[in-house]
């Protein structure tokens, strides 16, 4: 999600900030494509109670295809291998390999690593799998939108070196598409930081490089061979603001077809991220929670609405409410499309009907309602971007008229928003979405036809600015001000970069906000800067 604004695309893009690129020491980065053997150490995902998926990269001196072992022990020693497999990889998956590896115990931590046919061995990794039965007690650690060129990825250091973290997720945007200099602009990036390759990418080629690039990174390599991860993608691993149909970022005539793109996009995705092919799909945290990953770009999204072609009109409030009581609640439009809103549905009523306590719905863009508040356009300085100046006055437009600031969100698709939370709401689900793409932190009690329906943590991003990059008055003001504009809101952090450790108890849910000290230069120290908390039964914070 990002900003373009003009005449012609108005706000053809998400909030405020945005991105793509680098790799700490650039030596590194100057031999990602000639690199032989394991290039980028391992990793780890798609957890349950009793498998886990490996993954690596090796390339053989000769480009030849390769032959891979992988071994699995609950000793760093590997004195008694339990359980492994083999995989041939070659030049059709760019060498990368996962290996799913099953007969596991429940709620253990194991050591794994991959063996090359001349014998060498990968770096030792740790994963974990997922309890059974009843469980007391379960950490994730939630990430979202890591752009490279706008610093360290200190966030993903800090998580690492806790030893409390039992599954990592990220919400997407893993990494950014734009050319360099783009997004961000060269005076607003870390030097060194520049990711591979410098233009935009479009072909199979420059997606695997963009990933070869930022898997270079030292703390993202060493969070991912510690915590099994679960990933999903949003639009930066394809194009800003992607759908079914075509993106922002994506021009045909110079691009060639969006569906070769995206083609690319998923194709370089599920060779460099430990997740399997399922598009979506559920996990069971023993009898504590079920947790849904979801789709919500590319497979069955329906296009957004755009507020461009009515600011225009001549008469832009009543176009505006037009649109508002009419096309922007159309049924049709959809995130997830009919089929997995069906999944979704019967598979968290069978976690309900299971007894499970809780169920975690991830989503790639933010559900909770919010508003421009009317004040916003003071919030600028004077000498503020014009761009960021027609971004307010069109949220203020929006708010006018009854409408979200963001239609890239759920904000766009009010419709399919309804028929979720109805749904949960009658099934009785202990409803907990997590979120990402916005940037910033947000805590919101969702409700539906005047009742409760769950509550969301929206979690800031990694690098990715957010408000502060375009505002001039205290962060503190802008967030007391959205706050009182949106019924659902009921916390935000508008101006700090971190993740989110949720701790999930039989009887509550706790998410902490964790905020990194800083960007701009490589260090692991942060804090808890917020903290929300769920009972089971309520659906709401308190």
């Amino acid at each position: 999600m990002a900003i373009r604004i003009d005449r012609r695309s108005f706000i053809v893009t998400g909030s405020i900030g945005l991105g793509a690129f680098s790799i700490p020491g650039f030596a590194q980065t100057a031999n990602v494509s000639g690199a032989r053997g394991f290039t980028h150490s391992v990793a780890s995902g798609e957890p349950s109670a009793d498998s886990v998926l490996l993954w690596t990269r090796y390339v053989p001196a000769d480009d030849a295809p390769v032959h891979l072992r992988a071994e699995i022990a609950e000793t760093a020693d590997f004195a008694r291998v339990v359980s492994g497999g083999a995989q041939i990889s070659g030049p059709w998956r760019d060498y990368t390999a996962k290996i799913t590896v099953a007969g596991l115990k429940p709620g253990t931590r194991y050591y794994f690593r991959f063996v090359a046919p001349d014998g060498s061995l990968s770096p030792v990794g740790r994963t974990k799998t997922l309890p059974a039965g009843l469980a007391s007690s379960f950490r994730a650690a939630v990430f979202s939108c890591s752009n490279m060129p706008f610093g360290y990825f200190n966030a993903y250091a800090h998580a690492a070196l806790r030893d409390d973290i039992d599954l990592a997720i990220h919400l997407g945007d893993y990494f950014y598409e734009y050319q360099t200099g783009d997004y961000p602009a060269l005076k607003d990036a870390v030097a060194s930081r520049q990711p591979l390759p410098a233009n935009e990418i479009i072909h199979l080629a420059d997606y695997r490089l963009r990933y070869a690039s930022y898997r270079s990174d030292a703390d993202l390599q060493k969070l991912h061979s510690l915590v099994p991860m679960i990933v999903q993608w949003d639009d930066h691993e394809s194009a800003n603001d992607s759908w079914e149909g075509g993106a922002q970022n994506h021009q045909p005539a110079t691009e060639g077809e969006w569906s070769s793109r995206r083609a690319a996009a998923l194709q370089a995705y599920r060779e460099w991220m430990p997740v399997s092919d399922e598009p979506w799909k559920a996990y069971e945290i023993g009898t504590l929670a079920t947790l849904f990953r979801t789709e919500t770009r590319v497979i069955a999204r329906t296009k957004q609405p755009e507020l461009a072609p009515l600011l225009f009109k001549p008469d832009p409030a009543k176009a505006l409410l037009e649109f508002r009581n009419g096309s922007w609640q159309d049924p049709a439009a959809t995130m997830m499309g009919s089929q997995q809103e069906d999944w979704l549905a019967h598979t968290m009523r069978a976690s309900v009907k299971g007894g499970t306590k809780w169920q975690v719905v991830g989503f790639g863009t933010i559900m909770g309602n919010t508003q421009t508040p009317l004040g916003a356009p003071g919030w600028l300085s004077p000498d503020a971007d014009p761009r960021a100046k027609a971004y307010m006055m069109a949220g203020v437009a929006a708010t006018k008229a009854g409408l979200p600031f963001n239609f890239d969100s759920w904000g766009g698709y009010p419709a399919a928003r309804k028929r979720f939370l109805t749904s949960a709401q009658g099934m009785g689900a202990n409803l907990i979405v997590i979120s990402g793409d916005s940037h910033n932190a947000w805590a919101y009690d969702l409700g539906q036809d005047g009742k409760p329906a769950g509550v969301e943590f929206a979690g800031q991003g990694v690098t990715s600015p957010g408000f502060e990059s375009a505002i001039g008055i205290d962060p503190k003001i802008v967030a007391r001000a959205l706050v009182e504009a949106n019924p659902e809101l009921k916390w935000c952090d508008t101006s700090r970069r971190g993740y989110m450790a949720m701790t999930i108890t039989p009887t509550r849910v706790r998410n902490d906000w964790i905020f990194v000290d800083t960007i701009k230069a490589p260090s692991a120290a942060a804090s808890v800067g917020h903290s929300a908390t769920v009972l089971r039964g309520r659906n709401v914070m308190g």
